[in-house]
């Protein structure tokens, strides 16, 4: 009896850690085209320029396009901070300039149960995307200190778009100061939390550390 009372002890235990044991959701990577040469891989916090057309899954349907819904125009976001999807900051890590690929994002790394315009709920998405262009983030400690012109421990539009522009320099990239100008809003709209017109250490540092 004592035998008969272990072995049905196990069997729950056995069958109630293996339905405890559910799969994290993963996004599905496939790499369409890759450079032969790769100087750099992306990597949390870096500033990726792609362009892209998502498609829902279960009809194939378009539902935007860089190509066709922005003016024709590629877009900046930053690697790494929930900035897009889950399912894009999972799936475009170690990606090469030149690269293209086709990600199928599963609704929990995607738009959920509640969905956003176009897409339903509980949609898998997939996603073509080529990346044209690979800028450091200001994601870093070192970064957030070499921004802080003036050493007051919070960072300006002005520190910020100067940061940017000596990076875009550094790597050869042609400076467009209405680019700039965007780029620094859309930044300071995410990460200025309490709309104080400055990005404190901590704000900056709070970002950084979820990476």
């Amino acid at each position: 009896m004592r035998l008969f009372l272990w072995n049905a002890v196990l069997t729950l235990l056995v069958t109630s850690l293996s339905g405890a044991l559910i799969p994290e959701p993963e996004v599905k990577i496939e790499v369409l085209q890759k450079p032969f040469i790769c100087h750099r891989k992306t990597k949390g916090g870096d500033l990726m320029l792609v362009h892209y057309e998502g498609y829902l899954e279960k009809d194939g349907s378009l539902f935007h396009s860089t190509h066709k819904h922005n003016n024709g125009q590629p877009i900046w976001f930053t690697l790494g901070i929930l900035e897009a999807l889950k399912g894009w900051d999972q799936g475009l890590k170690g990606m090469c300039v030149g690269e293209k690929r086709k990600l199928i994002i599963p609704p929990a790394l995607g738009y959920g149960k509640e969905g956003k315009g176009k897409i339903p709920p509980e949609s898998t998405l997939i996603f073509n995307i080529d990346l044209l262009e690979i800028r450091n983030g200001p994601r870093s400690h070192e970064s957030f200190q070499e921004m802080d012109l003036n050493d007051d421990w919070k960072l300006s539009k002005d520190e910020v778009k100067v940061y940017l522009k000596k990076e875009f320099e550094k790597h050869g990239a042609v400076v467009n100061e209405s680019h700039h100008d965007v780029l620094v809003e859309d930044i300071f709209d995410k990460e200025d939390e309490d709309k104080d017109g400055f990005i404190s250490a901590r704000e900056f540092t709070y970002k950084h550390d979820e990476l």
